[in-house]
């Protein structure tokens, strides 16, 4: 698929306020099919269920694939914005021509996530026998030690979950639309984000408050928040890479 915007892959930084604008335009997408996208994001949501079930090769099918969906996702997106009518097969469509690319970004997230949970579960079981050995021998030192390497598990666990989540929140829109090789549009998604953190802070906060809020009344908002946000990718990105 040709880009819609017709732009390389080179990022601007847009005003704080715009992370708020991404939330409002995804909004106004959905809204023009509402209908059709609650379907779009309810058969990921199944696929992603039957995927969790199967032992490890769905959790690993998963991880690889969903970029690919995301990649559908947006030209789903695209296609409505240019007129088109949604229809169920679009959220597949990252399978017909960007499989490969948009693969590869779901494998390498995998490898460096599994890299990353071994390195969390060592530090997290290293505090574990810390405390225990600390609290059998009656030594504080040995407890104290326990609880910094547990709080270093946690930091680092959530420090490379923000770094891969600003590598990945632009990556399959950069590859559907600027033909962005997989690791180069990590790359320039990470630059993209960092350089539009303070509109990130901001999107992330309304985030937080719309999940609150999606999950009141028995978590049904989540049928409306969840592609509402997908939406958003789409909105984020033609506003940070348009020329």
């Amino acid at each position: 698929m040709e880009s819609a915007l017709g732009g390389a892959a080179e990022a601007r930084s847009v005003d704080a306020g715009r992370g708020l604008s991404w939330w409002s335009e995804g909004w106004t997408l959905f809204t023009r099919n509402a209908g059709m996208w609650i379907v779009l994001s309810l058969v990921l949501l199944v696929i992603s269920i039957v995927l969790s079930v199967i032992p490890i090769i769905g959790g690993l099918a998963l991880a690889v694939l969903f970029p690919v969906f995301m990649g559908g996702w947006m030209m789903a997106a695209a296609k409505q914005e240019a007129g088109g009518a949604l229809e169920v097969g679009d959220l597949f469509l990252g399978f017909k021509d960007k499989l490969s690319p948009l693969a590869v970004i779901g494998a390498l997230t995998l490898v460096a996530s599994i890299i990353i949970m071994i390195i969390v579960w060592v530090l997290g079981l290293g505090a574990f026998f810390g405390i225990l050995a600390g609290g059998s021998r009656g030594s504080g030192g040995g407890i104290i030690a326990g609880l910094l390497s547990g709080l270093v598990a946690i930091v680092l666990c959530l420090g490379v979950g923000f770094i891969f989540g600003m590598a990945l929140w632009f990556a399959p829109a950069l590859v559907v639309f600027d033909d962005v090789a997989p690791v180069d549009a990590m790359k320039a998604s990470f630059a993209a984000s960092l350089k539009n953190i303070v509109a990130f802070v901001l999107f992330g906060v309304i985030y937080i408050v719309l999940s609150i809020v999606a999950s009141i009344p028995f978590g049904l908002g989540w049928i409306v928040l969840i592609p509402v946000l997908l939406l958003t990718a789409y909105t984020s990105y033609k506003d940070v890479f348009a020329r």
